[in-house]
């Protein structure tokens, strides 16, 4: 995934439908904890691999097989990162400041 994190996901996954809004896949995902401006042109890099196998018959020829196919892609990532703090006055106390994280 390019931050250290290696994802394998087993069987086809969860097509994305749009009343699933921005949350994670239930069954093969991967959140970055980080930003990725310490790397390289501020974007992680990683490799996504699939591999399939297929088991074929041809029973009218008396024929089968299987065999094993594997394909990757070299992909990037831009994760960026914002962090907020809200400041609230208190308007009994002039100048007082509380903190509250958001």
């Amino acid at each position: 995934m390019g931050d250290g994190a290696t994802v394998t996901c087993h069987g086809p996954g969860t097509p994305y439908s749009a009343d699933r809004g921005k949350s994670t896949s239930p069954d093969c995902g991967h959140r970055y904890e980080r930003s990725a401006a310490g790397q390289p042109d501020g974007r992680y890099k990683g490799t996504a691999t699939a591999t399939r196998t297929v088991t074929w018959t041809a029973p009218a020829l008396g024929d089968g097989g299987e065999f094993t196919e594997t394909r990757q892609t070299a992909f990037t990532a831009a994760v960026g990162e914002v962090q907020v703090l809200n400041l609230m006055i208190d308007s009994k106390v002039s100048g007082r400041r509380r903190s509250v994280s958001g």
